[in-house]
């Protein structure tokens, strides 16, 4: 029996464990206190010229004995950010226009589908017709629009892949003109929560999850966008089942500029001074622990607090961006407030152990007490990026 534990406990963390770790100054890293590694720093780090240092392999063992597996370690010099938990309003415009559904024309000879016919599909990007660049849905509706049933050459952006169609529209006989059959978007709006101001490259970091478009449920690629202020005022509860929500009020103080739109959140540069009064280490994904933890959020119209929760899971998986933890909420005044989690609060800093260990992303629909969250660590690699 405790040889099959043992070779369990093996596979398990052979598994589960992260491929890639990045190590600070502790001469000893551990998960669960199960899995050990001894790190010895023979490399001198040149962090004040800020030299990238190449990872090397490190051995995790368990219980510091047995070999489970091989992993690479890169040294890092701890990071510090200030972290925030203040709503904000997004607005953003695509990077060309998004198609987002296509529609039959009633045609002489019947029903038929022009964009669907010339292979164009929801969630392509509109770059060009005709070689001219476009903008905005505007553009392309007033191209589309004048047309006496003339091929069109569109060329989109398909998972990043350039392709080019030829359209014909179809002679619409209800409205007595050709239609093309699409429909377009080139902007959204919404809320969500700032998770932290990066001083290293005067960048905010927020929401931990990507904006999807709401009929594709793709990635919106940002052409250019803002953050401005946001004030909360009105809350809807979460209920088992439905998700409730913070609805906010936009004022036209611009906080930043939104560059980029990715897996691990949405990410720009800071134009206004900010109130510096919370900084806080970003703990490596191997101080992570399940147990008590607090997340910091605005859910009316005052400031950030705190309130606690518990960490139930925790996830090293490297394809698991946007739902490295699981937690739930149990501070009694948020559930009373707001049920749980609500859409609006995601990019909560989460706190455990006086650190910054990730942010909220989700709420589990059918437990609205519990939800996701990202690594920290995940999103201060992103924001260093812009």
């Amino acid at each position: 029996m405790l040889l099959a534990v043992i070779y369990g406990l093996i596979i398990f963390g052979n598994i589960t464990l992260p491929e890639n770790i990045n190590y600070y100054s502790a001469k000893q890293i551990s998960f669960d206190n199960i899995y050990f590694m001894n790190v010895n720093r023979e490399t001198q780090v040149d962090f004040q010229n800020n030299q990238r240092v190449s990872p090397s392999e490190g051995e995790l063992r368990l219980f510091g004995v047995i070999p489970v597996k091989n992993t690479k370690i890169t040294p890092q010099q701890a990071k510090y950010v200030y972290v925030s938990g203040e709503s904000f309003g997004i607005k953003l415009y695509t990077d060309g226009v998004m198609i987002v559904g296509t529609k039959d024309v009633d045609g002489k000879n019947g029903k038929s589908n022009p964009a669907k016919k010339a292979g164009l599909e929801k969630g392509d990007i509109i770059i060009e017709i005709n070689n001219t660049k476009v903008y905005s849905s505007t553009e392309v509706e007033d191209i589309l629009n004048d047309n006496n049933g003339m091929d069109y050459r569109i060329r989109v952006k398909r998972d990043g892949i350039y392709k080019t169609f030829t359209l014909t529209p179809e002679y619409s006989s209800s409205e007595g003109r050709y239609k093309a059959g699409v429909w377009v978007r080139d902007s959204t709006a919404g809320i969500g929560t700032i998770t932290f101001y990066n001083p290293s490259n005067n960048t905010i970091a927020a929401l931990g999850h990507p904006i999807t478009d709401v009929d594709t449920n793709e990635i919106i690629p940002i052409l250019n966008g803002e953050a401005v202020k946001a004030t909360v005022t009105k809350l809807y509860k979460s209920t088992d089942g439905e998700t409730g929500s913070l609805c906010c009020d936009f004022s036209d103080t611009v906080i930043g500029t939104l560059i980029n739109n990715s897996q691990c959140g949405i990410y720009g540069k800071y134009t206004n001074a900010v109130e510096k009064k919370l900084m806080y280490e970003v703990a490596p994904v191997q101080e992570i622990e399940k147990g008590p933890a607090q997340i910091l959020s605005t859910v009316d119209s005052g400031s950030p607090k705190l309130y606690t929760v518990e960490i139930t899971r925790v996830s090293y998986r490297e394809g698991k961006n946007d739902k490295n933890l699981v937690i739930k909420v149990t501070d009694e005044k948020l559930l009373k407030k707001t049920g749980g989690i609500v859409q609006g609060m995601s990019g909560s800093p989460i706190i455990q152990n006086g650190k910054l260990i990730g942010a909220l992303t989700h709420v589990i629909v059918d437990d609205p007490q519990k939800g996701y969250g990202i690594f920290a660590e995940k999103m201060i690699e992103q924001s260093e990026k812009i």
